[in-house]
Order: structure tokens, then C-alpha cells, then sequence
């Protein structure tokens, strides 16, 4: 079957212009507009190049086929989640490539009340409508086009995840990456009682401070070093469109991503008893234990966006976290946000009186984790082959790849989404020893 290059598993996205430009963008704005039978679609573009020229050639073809547009400008993923509801519109278009490097770029696609779209959920019609050059005629009466400034909207919508008077007088590092976040960030700090060093705060498309992705490690030193010098009580970083945001401690420890869903679980279902909290298969002992702890029900789900977004739909879960750093709130259209951990995290802080990581520190001890890890391979299906036939006395699950469980440690195996990779973790009970031991053993075979 005849593919278009950049078609994910989740959005479109690649190197500009050979692979995304102003061409594919237009016939995108086509398309789409006829998939949802678009009559409004709010569209959003982050800090790159070559993002105003996409935004405009795919509100031009969604307005040749009828569709108004209202354009809101330079914004975070989650602006376009809350924007799509907010202006009662039948779809939203983000154009980002996120934590990508500058040269790429990408769209991302809600339908209405910010239900994702991926491949399997209408990107392949899109795909099969610009291969066919079915995009149907211009329409005579063209959709009109208008910009919205929502900032202060959206900064009211965060209001009901927080309380600024539960928050104390915390000496917070902001690292923006010089990705989008920093005009949110500008808008919400007079309500915010703390006291901010601000790091990488400006949006400059040739991220010359490295590529706004804080997983990679030589990314945190910015943000660890800030921590240590001005003796901070936490670190925040997010990537380019903000929709994740990554937490140090006191100390300038990268916090995994999986300790914070821990965190977030126990913070809401305080506010919300017996509330259902969703998590992935990667990691899962700690989620588990807290939110069982906390009264919550806690259920798995694949991970991915548009699969957690989907179960929180389908049981009403009032949350739902990643180890990715990817955070799902019910009252956020079901949708991440890198905002709202922020502020629940602080929040957290100053009402347990307790630092980032004494919050942390029990559960890094109980559960150890590995972290993700990934290997480039040239047959991922048959690595995971191997490695179920090497481990195949333990408890085995293929839910998301490849899991399987023994009494004291853990793993989960599975393919990326978008490359020829796999990604690797590992947990244990409380016996950080025998957790990179069985880190260390899986990796051999991987990587033989």
C-alpha cells in the first residue's frame, strides 16, 4: 500500500520541506475538513521556522473547503485541547514537532471535545484522500478566517486544578527549552506566590540551548545547575509544546517520570475518593501501591495517547499518568497537560510540608526503576521473541509489547511507535541491585 512519508502511529510528522510543506499542509487542511465534516477548527502552532507558513497553507485549505478557522496563534498542545471545546469547534490542529529537532515539524489532530485522531482513527483517510487527490471541489462559499488571543482563558481554565493560596512561598527553576511555554508561564506568575529563576524562557525557533527535551541528559544540566546555585526547592522543565513537564528535586535529582504519577494519583484522589486512576504497563508496581493506598482503582491501559485517552473515556477516570511524563485529566477534556503538574506538584509540596524528595524518596526505594532505555535494532519483532523464549518462566503479558513479571523484579519490552527501536524497563521490589543486574542481562541479549 502506497504511503506518504511522516504519517505516524499518532500525528504527522517530519523534516520540512521534504517530507512536511506548505503543499502537503494545504491538501492536509482539505482533507481533514472533509473527514470530520468541519463546519469550525481551531488551529495552533509552536516556535519553529517554519510553523507560520504550515499554519497558514493548512488554514487556507480548510477554508477553501468551507470550513472557518480561528487561529490562536503560538500556543502549547494543550491550548489547542482546551481551545477546541472552549470555541465549540469540530475539530483542533496543532502544527509541532515538539521535542524534535528544529529542522522538523508536524500536525496533530482533535476531533470535537478533543477526542485524538491518529492512523487508526482517521490520519489513514486523510492519507488515502491526498493519494486519491480525493479532496473534493473548492467550495463556493469559503470558510473565513480569524485570530484569537485565549491566554487569559486558558489560565482561568487552570484555576480548578489548584488553589495559589495552598501553594507556599517556594523558590521554583522554570527551564522553557525556549520552546512555547514561556508565555504561559509570564501570564500565570503574578498568581502564583512563589519566587521563579526563570532559565531558557524566551521562544527562539534555533533552540540554541539544545533541542527542548528534557529525557535527554544533556539537556537537565541547565536546569540542575540553576537548582543548585539559587538553592531552589524544585526544578520544572518542558519540552517544545509543553503538553509534558519534568520535575527535579532540591537537590537537582532528575525525578522519573514514573514516580510522578505516583505523586499526581495520591494528590488528586484526595479530592476525588475512589476515583479510577489510569497508568501504562512499563512501570507499575509503585502506581499500584499508592493509588490502592489512596482508595483509587487503579486500571492499565497501552500506552500511548490516544489508547489512555480512550480508557479514561470509556471508565470515567479522573486521571491518568505516563512514565513518559505525559499527564491525563478528566477535567481537562481527558487530555495531558505540562501545566497542571506543575502546579499540582507545588501544590503538593507546600501542603505536605515535605521536599520533592521526600516525597519521592520512599517510592524510588520501594520500586526501583531502570528508566527507559532504547536500543536501535534491525528486528525488533524477533528481539521480542527471543527475549520472551529466554524469559518464558515468568508471568508473561503482550497487552503492550512484551511484559513479564516475577516475585521480586519485572520488565516490559516493546517496539517504539515511530522507529526501529525498543524500549526497555525494568523494575524491582525494593532491591536496586538485582534490578540493574536484570537490566544489565536483558540488555546483552538485546543488544547481541
Amino acid at each position: 500500500m502506497t504511503k506518504i512519508n511522516g504519517f505516524k502511529a499518532y500525528d504527522i510528522r517530519g523534516k520540512v520541506p521534504v517530507e512536511l510543506n506548505a503543499d502537503l499542509a494545504y491538501k492536509v487542511g482539505r482533507a481533514y475538513s472533509r473527514l470530520i465534516n468541519a463546519k469550525k477548527v481551531v488551529v495552533g502552532h509552536d516556535v519553529r521556522k517554519s510553523s507560520d507558513e504550515l499554519s497558514e497553507a493548512l488554514i487556507r485549505g480548510l477554508n477553501d473547503s468551507g470550513a472557518d478557522t480561528i487561529d490562536i496563534g503560538l500556543c502549547g498542545t494543550e491550548m489547542i485541547y482546551f481551545a477546541t471545546p472552549y470555541f465549540d469547534a469540530d475539530g483542533g490542529i496543532m502544527i509541532t514537532a515538539s521535542h524534535n529537532p528544529p529542522e522538523y515539524n508536524g500536525i496533530k489532530f482533535v476531533k470535537r471535545d478533543s477526542v485524538p485522531v491518529g492512523y487508526d482513527s482517521g490520519l489513514n483517510e486523510v492519507e488515502q484522500m491526498i493519494l486519491e487527490n480525493n479532496l473534493g471541489s473548492v467550495s463556493e462559499e469559503k470558510g473565513s478566517s480569524h485570530k484569537a488571543e485565549i491566554m487569559s482563558e486558558f489560565i482561568e481554565h487552570l484555576n480548578q486544578f489548584y488553589n495559589p493560596q495552598n501553594i507556599d512561598k517556594l523558590k521554583v527553576v522554570v527551564n522553557g527549552g525556549n520552546g512555547c511555554v514561556g508565555p504561559a508561564i509570564e501570564a500565570i506568575e503574578n498568581k502564583l506566590p512563589i519566587e521563579m529563576i526563570k532559565v531558557h524562557m524566551n521562544p527562539d525557533p534555533d533552540f540554541p540551548n539544545g533541542v527542548p527535551n528534557p529525557l535527554l541528559p544533556e539537556n537537565r544540566k541547565s536546569t540542575i545547575d540553576a537548582v543548585v546555585k539559587n538553592e531552589a526547592d524544585l526544578g520544572v522543565a518542558w519540552d517544545g509544546d509543553y503538553d509534558r513537564c519534568f520535575f527535579f528535586d532540591e537537590h537537582g535529582n532528575f525525578i522519573e517520570g514514573y514516580y510522578i504519577v505516583g505523586l499526581l494519583a495520591k494528590s488528586i484522589l484526595k479530592n476525588n475518593p475512589g476515583g479510577r486512576i489510569i497508568h501504562d504497563p512499563r512501570l507499575v508496581w509503585n502506581t499500584l501501591e499508592i493509588v490502592k493506598q489512596a482508595g483509587g482503582e487503579a486500571v492499565v491501559s497501552k500506552s500511548g495517547h490516544a489508547y489512555i485517552k480512550e480508557k479514561m473515556r470509556e471508565v470515567n477516570a479522573v486521571y491518568g499518568g505516563e512514565m513518559s511524563a505525559h499527564h491525563y485529566f478528566r477535567d481537562n477534556s481527558y487530555s495531558d497537560s505540562g501545566m497542571i503538574p506543575f502546579l499540582l506538584v507545588m501544590q503538593l509540596i507546600s501542603e505536605e510540608k515535605k521536599p520533592l524528595s521526600e516525597l519521592v524518596g520512599e517510592m524510588i526505594k520501594n520500586y526501583p526503576c531502570s528508566g527507559e532505555i532504547n536500543t536501535k535494532t534491525d528486528d525488533p519483532a524477533g528481539k521480542i521473541k527471543e527475549v520472551e523464549e529466554h524469559y518464558e518462566d515468568g508471568k508473561i503479558d503482550h497487552l503492550d509489547g512484551l511484559t513479564v513479571e516475577f516475585d521480586k523484579w519485572r520488565f516490559n519490552l516493546r517496539m517504539s511507535n515511530t522507529e526501529p527501536v525498543l524500549r526497555l524497563n525494568v523494575e524491582s521490589k525494593g532491591d536496586i541491585k538485582l534490578m540493574k543486574k536484570k537490566t544489565k542481562e536483558l540488555l546483552k541479549i538485546i543488544r547481541e
